[in-house]
């Protein structure tokens, strides 16, 4: 029996409380509600993965998450970890379609487990093109007065680019005087504005007029537009002369594919949460074919995730933009280990095998 099979699965909740509620256009997010998977290998290594579920993206949740590793905990005790490529397609197969926190939290326990085993950082195993990421922080929805705060406090923790929600209920008028408020605070800061699928045309013409009037120029509009909406996007892109990024509307490569052929965004935002590791490699080969810029993002996640995100960014190498920030709106850190971040620079260059993360209790 080689060291790397896998001799145990155990899968858990995952909840941490978040410093204040994280809004989006979609809604409101009061806690990271996710999923821890630990997964031991005959020679006593162990690997940790986290499921970081989003409801308004792709309606999985946590009991989704938890259910649908629950359901191959049985087939994958015996298995060799090093197959994490081929057992990854096995849980696809057959896992619901939206289980893609769920598989992400699988392969990354897998190649922790297999990295460590190896005496290999996941840097180094996804390229080893580099160490070092630049991550923004995200201002959510909310007044223009609390975005000022929210700015303040950003600049203050050394963090030089700004991540901004915008659209949803309020309006393009309500988000234009958030933005306002927060370029007078941070005049230099670079701006991405983040739609989250939450904008019509219309109110997107109405917010690129607002903008071009107070002569702010946003460094990218991330996912303005409902994910279908490619020519949408595109138009969007020809009318403002700003650069468009794709999120919710790439999951897959064959989606990567065809923003691509549609010409609808310049960069692509890779998560791994929406269909896992091995998907993200095959977008990332999409892009880079297309000629497309890379961004590496997440969801609510812990230093667990964003680690093996901020890993397969800089390992990969060719990654302009990071959104790497979720660690700090969390209340706590059950685990220790993972980048070290000054101000908005992450590095992964301590850490040796792995991702880097362990939990406190077995530290």
């Amino acid at each position: 029996m080689p060291p790397t099979t896998i001799r145990s699965v155990e899968i858990a909740p995952l909840d941490i409380a978040l410093l204040e509620p994280f809004g989006i256009s979609g809604g409101v997010q009061a806690a990271a509600n996710n999923v821890l998977l630990t997964v031991e290998l005959s020679g006593g290594t162990v690997g940790l993965g986290e499921a970081a579920p989003l409801p308004p993206f792709n309606g999985e949740t946590q009991a989704d998450a938890v259910g649908a590793l629950h359901s191959a905990r049985e087939w994958l005790v015996g298995r060799d970890a090093a197959d994490w490529r081929e057992l990854g397609r096995e849980f696809r197969s057959r896992a619901n379609p939206a289980s893609g926190s769920a598989l992400c939290a699988l392969e990354t326990a897998l190649l922790d487990a297999l990295t460590r085993e190896q005496g290999q950082s996941m840097c180094q195993f996804f390229g080893g093109a580099g160490t070092q990421l630049e991550t923004d922080m995200t201002i959510t929805t909310g007044t223009p007065e609390q975005a000022a705060a929210a700015a303040r406090q950003i600049l203050q923790r050394g963090i030089r680019m700004i991540k901004v929600k915008v659209g949803g209920r309020a309006g393009p008028e309500h988000d234009l005087a958030r933005i306002v408020a927060i370029a007078e605070v941070a005049p230099t800061s670079p701006l991405i504005l983040d739609g989250n699928a939450g904008l019509s045309r219309t109110d997107a013409r109405v917010l690129v007029a607002g903008l071009k009037r107070r002569g702010i120029t946003p460094e990218l509009l991330e996912q303005w537009l409902p994910k279908n909406d490619l020519e949408g996007m595109r138009a969007l892109h020809e009318e403002s002369g700003w650069t468009v990024a794709a999120d919710e509307a790439v999951s897959s490569a064959a989606d990567a594919a065809g923003v691509v052929a549609a010409r609808a965004a310049q960069v692509i935002n890779i998560k791994l949460m929406k269909g896992g590791i091995a998907a993200a490699e095959s977008i990332v080969q999409v892009a880079r074919e297309g000629g497309l810029g890379l961004m590496i993002g997440g969801n609510v996640e812990s230093i667990l995730a964003m680690s093996t995100s901020a890993a397969f960014a800089a390992g990969s190498g060719g990654f302009r933009y990071a959104d790497l920030d979720t660690p700090l709106f969390l209340a706590s850190n059950p685990f220790c280990g993972g980048f070290d971040q000054v101000g908005g620079k992450i590095s992964l260059e301590q850490i040796t095998a792995g991702h880097g993360v362990r939990c406190r209790v077995n530290a």
